[in-house]
């Protein structure tokens, strides 16, 4: 029955989470809020380890996810139920996509998903700026690298580094105690 709720859980994850791996995060939360396979804490963690390890971090976090829930059988479930419903439905779009490329409905559609990532990427920044311990530096390095991303366009992985090491110094003053 486990399984079985992993497979649905995840699947209904994949289905509805348009806009990247991200875009995830909102029905994690749910799950983890909903079944208590995983703390809110432990998802945080997740998703740290999924932005800097290789893969998409949806599929990344739901691997995690499956693993803490029920090892490694958990894992390929989850994995695989999120998997699945993208492969399903490019399969079937890039079938039919070439024949509706130029209809305004289709370009409307198009338009609104991306919105609705967008909306999805916003409602889980503002969560985690809220559900995280961010500390006064923390805040200032948010507020001071969002500012010079938009002064300085450079690639989104310069910024990642940066708050990658931040967090590394930060982190490990606070092990030694200062």
């Amino acid at each position: 029955m486990l399984y079985l709720k992993l497979f649905l859980q995840f699947f209904h994850v994949g289905v509805f989470s348009f806009g990247g791996g991200y875009a995830t995060l909102p029905f994690l939360y749910d799950i983890a809020e909903k079944y208590h396979w995983y703390s809110a804490k432990q998802l945080t963690d997740m998703l740290a380890l999924s932005s800097i390890t290789p893969g998409p971090v949806g599929v990344n976090v739901a691997t995690f996810a499956g693993y803490t829930t029920s090892g490694i059988l958990g894992a390929l479930i989850a994995t695989t139920s999120i998997i699945l419903p993208s492969f399903i439905i490019v399969t079937i779009v890039s079938k039919a996509l070439d024949k509706f490329r130029t209809n305004k409905y289709v370009k409307a559609g198009i338009s609104a998903l991306k919105s609705a990532g967008c909306a999805l990427l916003s409602a889980v920044g503002i969560k985690l700026l809220f559900t995280s311990n961010l500390h006064l530096f923390g805040t200032i390095l948010l507020i001071a690298l969002l500012i010079m991303s938009f002064i300085k366009k450079r690639d989104p992985l310069f910024y990642l580094g940066v708050s990658a090491v931040a967090g590394l110094v930060i982190g490990s003053l606070n092990w030694i105690g200062v």
